[in-house]
């Protein structure tokens, strides 16, 4: 930057009022939509246009001091990686999070303690946190939030977390009830697709650890295979399939279940005959793959009862127990 670049002066409310003409306090009143106090229909137009010309935003932080509380809902960024049925239920929680006042941030941190995780999130003193990965969640990090002042604290877990309103979600619980189909389908060596996606694997690994503790009851092995959501990674996993000895495989979602049966038929191997497959999600591609796609629906709550849950934590402390998520198989043609 030169000495004769000059940084734009920010704009303030004082500027909005000035150009409306009218005090810094009906600003305040008019963009903050303070309840309580009256202002005429064309000195809100006033401000409203002024705003708009002047590009003037309010400061978050300012008028969370004002009001007493942030209005930020905070998700760990982990939950972008999870897949469509997923990031889909999550653009609609935060419409519905925004319909009742409510801005919903991601938060990119990636920490391996989650004393660290709570500290971060903390920091910002968002009004309620959402952790789609709850098992992570500990009574620990819990206190450090509410001592920070963190009134809404909801977690998708596969136990109940101390100070936390936890809604039962068991990863281990869509390993299982894939498993449990493939084996009474006549089904011995099973492959658990594990994806190499960053962020997945705290998914992954109880999904095969379900898968591991049925076929430990029956008369079945189970086996881990890695696959990247690529073309050449699927190749490059049904090239060697013939020489993997399995019979059928729970390839983690509907999507890699997808490419992976379309790479499979590519190098002559069968579905159902030689492979049986189950997804997860049913997802509306599960319905068009051919054979169409076996898969476990999850029974997600509404994003307007979550909106609505931690509207409740954040006002009184406390909400109805949500319902848990449940894994449901839908039998089609891969098995």
């Amino acid at each position: 930057m030169t000495k004769d670049t000059q940084v734009p002066a920010s704009i303030t409310s004082a500027d909005v009022a000035r150009l409306a003409g009218v005090s810094r306090a009906t600003v305040s009143f008019v963009l903050n939509d303070t309840q309580g106090h009256r202002v005429s229909a064309s000195t809100r137009a006033r401000v409203l246009d002024a705003a708009k010309q002047l590009g003037y935003v309010p400061h978050a932080a300012a008028r969370s001091l004002r009001a007493g509380r942030s209005n930020l809902v905070l998700m760990p960024a982990s939950i972008s990686a999870v897949g469509r049925l997923v990031s889909d239920w999550v653009d609609d929680l935060h419409s519905e999070l925004d319909q009742r006042g409510y801005t919903a941030v991601l938060h990119a941190g990636r920490f391996a303690d989650p004393l660290d995780a709570a500290r971060a999130w903390a920091e910002l003193r968002p009004a309620a946190v959402v952790a789609l990965d709850g098992d992570r969640f500990t009574p620990q990090a819990a206190e450090v939030l509410a001592r920070a002042g963190v009134r809404g604290m909801l977690a998708f877990a596969s136990h109940p977390v101390e100070g936390v309103h936890t809604i039962v979600f068991d990863h281990a619980r869509i390993g299982a009830t894939a498993a449990e189909h493939l084996i009474a389908r006549g089904r011995t060596r099973i492959g658990v697709v594990m994806p190499l996606e960053r962020g997945l694997g705290a998914l992954a690994q109880p999904r095969l650890a379900g898968a591991e503790s049925v076929a430990a009851r029956h008369m079945a092995t189970v086996m881990p295979v890695e696959l990247a959501y690529t073309r050449d990674s699927a190749t490059a996993l049904a090239r060697r399939w013939p020489s993997l000895g399995l019979d059928a495989v729970f390839a983690y979602n509907d999507e890699y279940a997808a490419l992976l049966m379309h790479a499979l038929r590519a190098e002559g191997i069968a579905v159902p005959d030689d492979v049986a497959v189950v997804g997860s999600d049913d997802l509306v591609l599960s319905a068009l793959q051919e054979p169409p796609l076996t898969t476990i629906r999850l029974d997600l709550p509404s994003p307007a009862l979550i909106a609505d849950t931690v509207h409740a934590l954040i006002e009184t402390g406390s909400a109805p127990l949500v319902p848990p998520v449940e894994a449901v198989l839908v039998h089609r043609g891969t098995s």
